[in-house]
């Protein structure tokens, strides 16, 4: 029984290939298409985690039970703090005039 050639096993190969639509690879060179032929994990993830719901998102739901933002209440009251303190912001200048950029030396 006669060997067969090694053109002629290679053109098998790449026939297989185009019939069965896989990747002629005759190489063996790392192509990772294992990973790109893998399902997608994003849509099944999103789908069992359940969405996340902020205070203000609760908030505006229609209904008269309301929460309170307790983050958002201590930090208004911080600011009320420093401001009565001095330490707040600066108030924002209504003209070109009081701005510091306009009263700077040049």
């Amino acid at each position: 029984m006669a060997a067969v050639a090694p053109s002629r096993l290679a053109a098998l190969t790449r026939l297989r290939c185009e019939i069965f639509q896989t990747a002629y690879n005759p190489t063996s060179v790392r192509t990772g298409a294992k990973y790109l032929r893998a399902r997608l994990r994003g849509p099944s993830m999103i789908q069992y985690y359940p969405d996340t719901l902020t205070v203000t998102q609760f908030n505006r739901m229609p209904g008269d039970f309301k929460i309170r933002n307790w983050e958002e209440y201590q930090r208004l009251a911080d600011v009320e703090e420093k401001k009565r303190r001095g330490k707040g912001a600066p108030k924002k200048a209504k003209s070109p005039a009081e701005s510091r950029r306009m009263s700077r030396k040049r």
